[in-house]
């Protein structure tokens, strides 16, 4: 199993259930096949640009440890995802 980071910006107009629904959407992804080793909701921040026409988001980074196939069904599911704006997962090689 693999080291990863994945951090992700959640919209701001959508209601704060909806926001924690999709953390433990992906989080649920992520447990499936993997083990979260860290996780913060750092807040809602905002965007050094606008992207598609949002300024700021609720910015999320975890931390995990999970085999590739697990990596790509949480991108896939986050690509199609209309609660995130922008993600980027990384393999975490410290």
């Amino acid at each position: 199993m693999r080291k990863y980071e994945v951090m992700y910006i959640i919209r701001t107009d959508i209601e704060q259930e909806a926001v924690q629904a999709a953390v433990e959407k992906f989080q649920g992804i992520i447990s499936n096949g993997g083990e979260i080793t860290k996780h913060d909701v750092l807040g809602k921040r905002r965007l050094a640009y606008e992207i598609n026409k949002f300024r700021d988001g609720i910015y999320v980074l975890v931390n995990f440890t999970a085999e590739p196939a697990v990596v790509a069904e949480l991108e896939r599911v986050m690509k199609i995802s209309d609660e995130v704006i922008r993600y980027l997962i990384t393999q975490d090689v410290a």
